[in-house]
Formats: structure tokens, sequence, C-alpha cells
């Protein structure tokens, strides 16, 4: 039996009248990886946030290498040696700081470092750590100017650097390539191997099949299963997080109707290769692949924020050509982006400003915004989407991560639009929330098009109709949702392959496609 590093007993947490944490008790032990699993509101973000210093327990106990563990704030928690990697980057960077500082900031702060500061030693230092995680970027760079990518990858990294006991890594998988990742799960088997205890929390069943060494599962504030007896159960686990049976999603793929958005000869890059593409009304197509595939650049281009370098679009067969978001939703192209917290959610604003921010003139009149008419348009969508929450009038920020993106899609899903664009709807949602806004989705499609950019191949499988992988700014593969031969799939994201499941060449058209 493993040494225990940290151990919880009968661990309570409530805020007001909502009971979050319910008599938790779990034990997390020298050089193992516990994965924790839980649907959004299960209480997982509150149990991290009092291991890491941010809330208090109401009652229970924690031990920390055998001694009590109750940590003042989040700096008391890192000099005991729990350190934790949050699910929103910009928590464990600062962006206005070059990286370098960013990777050796505690040093700075330690006791006896003094007034001045070596910039050398400071750099030779921070290119150590760099150089620890794979990280080949210029430490001088500013970390606002990387992308998100590797800002996860300067978070993790800095967290590293501390040296910790327990290391609590939340959904940090979630903005990292293929190998940016394998570089991740690398350092946690060198890091399980030098005794690290490591909570690892996660929506990704390929994450947790990769690094688990058992899975505890959370329903309701308590802990639902435990699964530590080899082979794991990620059945019996995934069940146990959401109470019931996992069904298979049946998708029964529709050609859709008159085309709707039409690429032809796209580049999204002056070197890369051209894109052709009819999107159908009706149809609820996914663009999967890579980070760097190009999936996210195709959503920027589709929605005005950024230009292609050639080829033509047409939007109901006439040309479209958005120079900015503006004049998209002015066409009736709606897009809801990733990584919400940076680009959708405005942390000040209630759930019903949060939804209705783009469309408020059609809840006004003579310029007097309608409050009764936007507070009853966004009860509506709370209930068609199922936004777990006590009004409207809730903050935003009151909402669990997979609540927030269902607030963000129903924002887009107010209007009616021609074209839908989704980018990483599903990002830091678990299983069932997942389900639910693919269902509303494809309840929806009808009036309009749908594109939904996803890295994770199992969800294009649980939303599309047709599936279309791009690699290196290419389609290298088009799948009807059918009985889709998983290996070729695969094969398609990780390199060019320019036939479809049948092997047959792709077709030219997408009612071909569904022949």
């Amino acid at each position: 039996m493993k040494d225990v590093t940290c151990k919880l007993n009968g661990l309570e947490k409530s805020f007001g009248r909502n009971h979050v944490l319910r008599g938790i008790d779990l034990e997390l032990r020298a050089g193992e990886v516990t994965a924790l699993m839980g649907a959004n509101g299960a209480g997982k973000s509150t149990l991290v946030k009092i291991l890491c210093g941010y809330h208090f327990a109401d009652a229970g106990r924690i031990e920390l290498g055998g001694v009590p563990y109750a940590p003042a704030d989040a700096a008391d928690a890192i000099s005991k040696g729990v350190v934790t990697v949050h699910q929103s980057i910009d928590d464990g960077v600062i962006p206005d700081l070059d990286v370098a500082t960013n990777l050796t900031l505690d040093r700075l702060t330690e006791p006896g470092v003094g007034l001045f500061v070596n910039d050398r030693k400071l750099r030779r230092q921070a290119r150590a750590v760099a150089e620890s995680m794979g990280l080949t970027m210029d430490v001088r760079t500013r970390v606002a100017d990387l992308d998100v990518a590797d800002r996860q990858m300067i978070a993790i990294a800095r967290a590293m650097a501390r040296s910790p006991k327990l290391l609590i890594l939340d959904e940090p998988t979630s903005s990292l390539s293929a190998s940016e990742a394998d570089r991740l799960f690398n350092l946690i088997d060198r890091l399980r191997a030098d005794g690290v205890a490591i909570l690892y929390i996660s929506h990704r069943m390929s994450d947790i099949r990769r690094v688990a060494d058992r899975i505890v599962s959370m329903r309701d504030g308590a802990i639902s299963g435990v699964f530590d007896t080899e082979p794991l159960d990620y059945t019996g686990a995934v069940n146990a997080m959401l109470g019931h049976q996992m069904t298979e999603v049946d998708i029964d793929p529709v050609a859709g109707g008159e085309s709707v958005l039409d690429a032809r000869e796209l580049r999204l890059f002056k070197d890369s290769p051209s894109i052709n593409f009819t999107a159908r009304e009706g149809e609820v197509i996914a663009f999967t692949g890579l980070l760097g595939s190009g999936t996210t650049e195709l959503a920027e281009v589709l929605f005005g924020l950024a230009e292609p370098a050639e080829g033509v679009l047409l939007l109901d067969g006439k040309a479209y050509r958005p120079t900015s978001a503006t004049e998209a939703v002015a066409s009736g192209v709606f897009m809801s982006p990733k990584d919400r917290s940076v680009n959708a959610v405005i942390a000040d604003f209630d759930i019903a400003d949060n939804m209705t921010l783009p469309f408020l003139k059609a809840f006004s009149r003579f310029s007097f915004l309608s409050e009764r008419a936007q507070r009853r348009a966004s009860r509506d969508m709370i209930d068609r989407i199922g936004v777990k929450c006590q009004s409207e009038r809730d903050g935003i920020g009151t909402l669990s991560g997979g609540n927030q993106q269902k607030v963000m899609i129903g924002r887009w899903l107010l209007e009616d639009a021609r074209v839908l664009l989704l980018d990483e709807p599903f990002q830091g949602v678990d299983i069932g929330a997942r389900r639910d806004i693919g269902k509303y989705i494809r309840q929806t499609a009808a009036g309009r098009t749908t594109l939904v950019f996803v890295a994770e191949i199992d969800e294009a499988l649980e939303i599309a109709d047709r599936i279309i992988v791009l690699n290196e700014a290419m389609i290298a593969g088009e799948y009807v949702n059918r009985d889709v031969d998983l290996n070729h799939l695969v094969a398609a994201v990780s390199g060019p392959a320019r036939m479809q499941a049948s092997g047959q060449p792709l077709p030219t058209s997408p009612n071909q496609a569904m022949a």
C-alpha cells in the first residue's frame, strides 16, 4: 500500500442553502494518479478550491503528510506543497509578464532574495524550467503574445517548478495538441515515479485511460464510486458519475436541404491547399482535427475575424466576405467562440444580460430596453437548454463551467441564424451536459446550417450528420455519421488521407456523400 499524501474525512461545504459537498472521504496517495470525474455542479471545483486554499470547509478534516492541513490562502497551500493548475489558463500565468518572470515568479518572492534581481540568472533558471517541459519559445516573450496552448504549458511548467507534494490538474489538456499532451503525460509519469500525488480532473476518457491509476466519481456533492481494480471500469465510472447507464447517441444523419454556405477554393494560409465544401439547411457538420489543423482558423474566417488567403464564400448563393464579427452577425452568421472566460462571458453580468447581449435591439423599443422581454426570453432559453440555476438573475460566476457554456450557446440560439458556428462547444463540459447541448443543437437545426469545430472525435460523433477532418489546413477526410470506420477516421485526423471511410475517393458534393 502506498503512503497517503492527503487524506480527507467527512468534508462538508454549503453556500447558503446549496449543499455542495456532502461528507467527502478520500485518500490521495504518493506516486498515484487519481482521476476525478463528475458532472458539472457535482462539487469538483469546490473540493479543489478547499484543497488549494480558496475556500474553507464547513466541517470535516484534511491531513497532508499525516498532519492537519487547513491552508489560509492559495499562497499558504503552495508553501505546504499543494499546487493547482486551474482550468482557466490565465489563473496560472500573468499575461503581461514575460515567460522567464512567469516561470520564476515564486522564487522572486522567497525570503532572502533581496531587492535586486539578477536578470541573467533569472533567465537561466527559466530556461532550465522550460527545457524540462520541452518548451522551446524565447523566455523573453510576453506570455500574452503566446497562443492558448503555449500559455497552458507555461502554467503547467510554473506548477512543476514548485516541487509539489500534491499536484492538482484541472482539465490540463483542454488547449493542448496531441504532442503537447503526450509531453504532459510523460511528465506526469515522471512525477508519479518521484512520489508526487496527482489529482487529475478531466472529462476526456482518452486522458483518463492514459494516466489514471484509479478513478473517483462524484455526483451531487458526494463520492458516488471508487474504481481502483485493474482493469479500471471506465463504463462503471461514467455511470456512477451520471447516476444512470450511459447510452450510445443514436444519430440518424440527414442530407440537408438547400445550400446555405459554400466554400470554393478557400485557402486558409498562403501555401495551404484549397478547401471546398457545401453546408446545407438543417445539416450539422463537425469539423475535427488536431490543434493547428485549421479548424479554429476556418471558424474565424467564416465569422469575419480573419481573412482567407484565397477563395470564395457564398451565403445563400451570394458572395459573403465579412470583415468583422458585426458584419457576420448582420448576415445571420453567429458564432459561439471557444475559451468562454476570455471571449464570451461578461463576469459582472447576470445570466440574462450575458445571454441577450448581442441582441439587445430585439428587446428594445424607441432605444429603451424592455427588461421584462429580455428576462422572459432568458428564462425560456434556460428551461429549453437546461441551465441549472435559481433564476436568470443569478450572476454568471455562480454557475458551473458546463452551465456557463450552456448560457453562451443559448445566447446564439435566441435569434434565428442562417449559419451557426460552434467552436469547441463542449470545452470543459461533462458527458451529461455535452449530451444536453448536442441534443438541443440537433433539435433546433432546421432553418440553418450548423458547423461545429471540435478536437475530440467522440464529440463529433455525438452531434454531427457529417464529419469533415482537417489536417494541415486541408480536408483529409469526409464521413457520413453512420457506421463510421473509427480506425480510418483516426488515421485521417493524424495525417492526410484523401479517402472516405469506405476507402473510395471523397465525394464531390454532400448529396453524393449521403448516397
